[in-house]
């Protein structure tokens, strides 16, 4: 169905309340985003959101939403009207959900690896395919962090190895670990939606008996083969006595979710406990691996 969305302007101290306003008059969902491209990185578990000093915060309302009332409220309880500065758009009307599906392709990552939309067929049915369907949790391989990790996993021999996939979201490295080989896989992170769609992928792939999953609360203490870290450089240097200390001895570690100015401190960081490689760069972003000294 056809939708309208208005954008209001707003700032770090702003944006959390005028997202209240939108829903409050009647927004079916709303999203921040960056006006001005400046990076803000994922918070710690328990740190406090950050939004960005230009931000714009965009309700979305159905078609016939009276737009005109749901602007005079806003003005009504904003401190200064005059200075409230929005934008009402005409959404074209599609389905969104369907769009987005008809754009996932399957992708090839290194030599033998594939990932396939569940809805889709495979297109080399004897090569190492991971029928994938992201559901509520971010990880589809198309990004180029989850890219770089998967391209670096289908280089290992996994067979009979233990490893860790520490922020799994979507479950993406996890399956494609055991499809590669890998004995056992454990998949931690610190939202439960995620856990829950790795767990359904995991199921869709056949191999849940292998795959075990935990909330860092509850996340066990053992040495592994390899370990996998595709999640971003502010967790990656908060969290590195916690992800290194999974690393067995002469075990394999790859970290991603790095930008290119971001990769000198984490390689100095991990390169406390491992031998580090060169550094492997797509696009803007970077993956680093090394072995455990």
């Amino acid at each position: 169905m056809p939708w309208i969305q208005l954008r209001l302007s707003a700032d770090e101290e702003t944006a959390e309340k005028y997202s209240d306003w939108l829903m409050a008059c009647g927004a079916q969902a709303v999203t921040f985003i960056d006006a001005k491209d400046t990076p803000i990185y994922e918070p710690l578990p328990g740190d406090e959101v950050v939004y960005w000093s230009n931000t714009v915060v965009m309700g979305l309302y159905d078609a016939s939403s009276d737009m005109d009332k749901a602007i005079a409220y806003l003005q009504s309880i904003h401190p200064d009207k005059q200075a409230m500065r929005y934008k009402l758009e005409q959404l074209e009307d599609k389905d969104w959900e369907r769009e987005w599906m008809d754009n996932f392709h399957p992708m090839k990552f290194g030599q033998r690896l594939w990932i396939c939309p569940s809805w889709r067929d495979v297109p080399e049915p004897d090569a190492i395919n991971v029928m994938l369907d992201p559901g509520l949790a971010f990880g589809t391989g198309t990004h180029p962090t989850t890219a770089l990790c998967l391209t670096w996993l289908d280089g290992l021999d996994l067979t009979d190895k233990t490893v860790v996939d520490f922020g799994c979201g979507s479950g993406i490295l996890s399956l494609a670990a055991l499809k590669l080989g890998a004995k056992k896989v454990v998949g931690i992170d610190i939202d439960p939606q995620a856990l829950q769609a790795s767990r359904e992928n995991a199921k869709r792939n056949n191999v849940e008996d292998r795959l075990e999953l935990y909330l860092p609360e509850d996340q066990p203490h053992f040495k592994a083969d390899v370990v996998v870290a595709n999640i971003l450089a502010g967790p990656l240097r908060e969290l590195a006595p916690t992800i290194i200390e999974f690393v067995g001895d002469k075990g394999l570690l790859a970290l991603s979710g790095v930008l290119e100015e971001q990769a000198q401190e984490l390689q100095q960081i991990y390169g406390q406990w491992c031998e580090m490689d060169p550094v492997a760069v797509q696009e803007e972003w970077v993956r680093l691996s090394g072995r455990r000294k």
